[in-house]
C-alpha cells in the first residue's frame, strides 16, 4: 500500500510541474486541487506536504522563482492541511476549492499589492491591483474547480467501483 501511494504521489507531482510548464491559460493549473488532494488522501502527512511544495519547487525552477514564494508555498501548505477536513467528501472538496481560490486570489493580490511597487500604496492602488487581477482570478478558480473535479470526482468513483470490488474479491 505505501508503495502505491508514494507512486501516486510521484504522479501527481509530475502532472502538476507538467501542467506548470507546458502551454497552459494563465492561472489555469491543478495546484490548489493536489494540495487539498495530498491533504485529503494522503495519510502520511509529510507526504501529503512534500507534493505540492516538490510540485511548485520543480515547476519554479523551470518557470522562474519569484518574490512571492512564501505567500504562494505558505499557502499550499495551509490548503494541505485543509485538504485532511475534506476526506472523501465531493461536495466538501467543492466548497474547499471554491473558498480556497477565492482566498488565494485575496492574500497572492495583497501581496502584489503591499510588495511589488506595481501600485499605489493606497486604496486606489488596492482597487487597480484587485481589478487587475481579475482576469487571472476566472482562469484559477475555473482551472482549481476542474482539476479538483478530476481528482476528487475520480477517487469517488474508484472507490465506489474498483476499490469496492477488490475488497469484495478478498
Amino acid at each position: 500500500m505505501f508503495q502505491s501511494r508514494v507512486s501516486v504521489a510521484i504522479l501527481m507531482v509530475i502532472a502538476t510541474v507538467l501542467s506548470r510548464i507546458l502551454p497552459h491559460p494563465p492561472n489555469f493549473t491543478p495546484v490548489l486541487a493536489v494540495s487539498l488532494f495530498s491533504g485529503a488522501y494522503l495519510a502520511d502527512r509529510r507526504l501529503a506536504l512534500v507534493v505540492p511544495i516538490a510540485a511548485m519547487f520543480v515547476s519554479d525552477f523551470f518557470i522562474g522563482f519569484h518574490d512571492l514564494m512564501p505567500v504562494v508555498y505558505g499557502f499550499m501548505i495551509l490548503s494541505v492541511l485543509l485538504g485532511k477536513q475534506i476526506g472523501t467528501s465531493v461536495s466538501k472538496s467543492f466548497g474547499y476549492t471554491v473558498v480556497g481560490s477565492v482566498v488565494f486570489f485575496l492574500v497572492t493580490n495583497l501581496a502584489v499589492w503591499a510588495t511589488s511597487g506595481m501600485y499605489s500604496l493606497d486604496l486606489a492602488g488596492l482597487a487597480e491591483c484587485f481589478v487587475l487581477a481579475i482576469p487571472f482570478f476566472q482562469n484559477s478558480i475555473l482551472g482549481d474547480i476542474v482539476y479538483s473535479g478530476i481528482l476528487f470526482g475520480s477517487m469517488a468513483f474508484l472507490n465506489r467501483t474498483v476499490f469496492q470490488t477488490a475488497k469484495q474479491s478478498v
